[in-house]
């Protein structure tokens, strides 16, 4: 499985829904938590051009935020996003 990088915050509800859908599917991911560390937020607004969380990556395919996650799943997309080639 690729790796997958979320970036997050503490009291975010869509990071607790992409991490939940993440944790259904059996994917392990990393997560940084920007809400600590204001350099990690400009790092993520500087990988992503965005500045709301969360901000998923699998492998280095920036997938945005809970929105879009959830819609890969619902077009049948996401495993295959998410298996090594």
């Amino acid at each position: 499985m690729k790796p997958v990088l979320v970036y997050s915050t503490r009291i975010c509800p869509y990071c607790m829904l992409a991490k939940r859908l993440l944790g259904a599917k059996g994917v392990t991911y990393d997560e940084v938590m920007v809400d600590r560390d204001d350099t990690l937020r400009v790092e993520m607004m500087q990988r992503t051009g965005r500045r709301t969380v969360p901000q998923i990556f699998i492998g280095e395919h920036h997938v945005g935020g809970f929105d879009d996650l959830a819609a890969l799943e619902r077009a049948g997309k996401l495993d295959s996003l998410l298996q090594d080639a």
